[in-house]
């Protein structure tokens, strides 16, 4: 199939490389020339293992290829994924500007288009936005009708920022949430190379699974940080708590992750819209509301046990909310520095992968961040971190450290 993809980040290149992997045609857009460009050029403005080696792959085939021009590439396309951002506004609550550009862009160009067409949210989105949106935008600018002449469907991702190759091809499910029988159709026919099980929904209902799965796993996490809170009071081990919990076949024992908490591009903004979606239509969260207050409190924890770090050096080892990615978008070691920041710190930061964070000194490799320092906090789980060369106290947020002497651990 003849597929574009709207938005080059996480979401919308791994897609579509993996759709052009696939053996479909595939154009990705985006409004900024240097992204586009250096795609073209067969380099990824992101760190995903495997991507480069892929994307290297489908532009050699002739397969994919990037545009800053999304009339060219609905002109060239039968179906198109909406994959921009949405961040979260001042207030918390999440921001559509990303969207409302994009479905009016998208409307501006479909205006011309005489041949059926289908659009896919990919974003994640709260609940009536695809309806209320998209698609009011798409009719109002381009002059079709929804259902009519062009066709509309949600299909929530669910990559994992560091294995995001590998869960785009070994999805778990597919979710599709249509307006209309035809995109549905449209849609499961671009993924029939998948043998998982698809779930066909009404919009609302697709949106809601995102919101949903992603608060689950938050509200998972949060439980696994007060259990392995209570663990180390009482001298028991948390991992292996969540290792005889998780053997229970009611139970699945991934996410059961004691440390630093969660951060990153996807569940501090969902939580926090869904609390707020929910509280704006009278419901009462309190459980996620609860999580989101559990995983805020984790970075004090963590400075807490550094204890006077007043005109001490501290190496910090780690800025990515996890390993396997370079996004330090609301990460938790960013907070922790601000913390150290806020006591005196003299703070020497190293992290393999990670984008620049503003205000943060970065040592060329781990070594460097450790010469001087006094205290070694070690915030994201990387490999090279389980051996550090280091013979002062260590702190470790994320149970990766294995050299244990003169260390402690956040809830181990």
């Amino acid at each position: 199939m003849k597929v574009s993809v709207i938005g080059t980040g996480y979401v919308g290149l791994i897609s579509g490389v993996g759709y052009a992997s696939q053996g479909h045609d595939v154009i990705c857009v985006d409004v900024i020339e240097e992204k586009v460009a250096k795609i073209n050029a067969g380099e990824p403005p992101i760190h995903e293992a495997g991507l480069p080696e892929r994307l290297r792959q489908v532009l050699t085939t002739g397969k994919f290829r990037a545009t800053t021009d999304i009339t060219d590439a609905v002109e060239n396309s039968d179906i198109c994924f909406i994959s921009v951002g949405t961040p979260s506004a001042a207030d918390g609550s999440i921001d559509l500007k990303y969207i409302e550009q994009a479905s009016k862009d998208l409307g501006i160009a479909l205006k011309n288009k005489n041949s059926y067409f289908t659009i896919v949210v990919k974003s994640t989105v709260s609940p009536g936005t695809t309806e209320g949106t998209v698609i009011k935008n798409v009719e109002e600018e381009s002059g079709k009708k929804a259902g009519q002449d062009f066709g509309v469907c949600m299909n929530p991702e669910f990559l994992r920022e560091g294995k995001a190759i590998e869960d785009f091809d070994n999805p778990d499910r597919i979710v599709i949430g249509s307006f209309d029988e035809k995109s549905s159709e449209s849609l499961k026919d671009l993924n029939k190379a998948f043998s998982c099980p698809v779930l066909e929904t009404p919009l609302s209902t697709a949106e809601m699974i995102k919101y949903v799965s992603n608060a689950f796993l938050a509200v998972k996490i949060s439980y696994a940080n007060e259990v392995a809170e209570f663990c180390k009071k009482i001298g028991a081990d948390p991992y292996e708590v969540f290792k005889g919990v998780g053997m229970d076949k009611r139970i699945n024992p991934a996410f059961f992750n004691s440390g630093l908490g969660w951060g990153g591009s996807c569940f501090p903004k969902d939580t926090r819209e869904f609390a707020d979606a929910a509280k704006r239509e009278g419901a009462n969260p309190r459980i996620v509301d609860a999580a989101i207050e559990t995983n805020k409190i984790l970075p004090s924890k963590i400075v807490e046990l550094a204890g006077d770090v007043s005109g001490k050096t501290v190496a910090v080892l780690g800025l990515a909310f996890k390993a396997g990615t370079d996004d330090v978008r609301e990460s938790q070691a960013v907070e922790v520095i601000k913390l150290l920041n806020e006591k005196g710190a003299k703070i020497q930061a190293y992290d393999p992968e990670a984008a620049e964070v503003e205000g943060v000194d970065r040592a060329e490799t781990m070594e460097k961040a450790l010469e001087g320092a006094e205290i070694c906090l070690v915030l994201t789980e990387w490999p090279e971190f389980a051996n550090i060369p280091f013979s002062g106290k260590i702190i470790d947020g994320r149970n990766i450290v294995e050299n244990r002497e003169n260390y402690e651990g956040l809830f181990w």
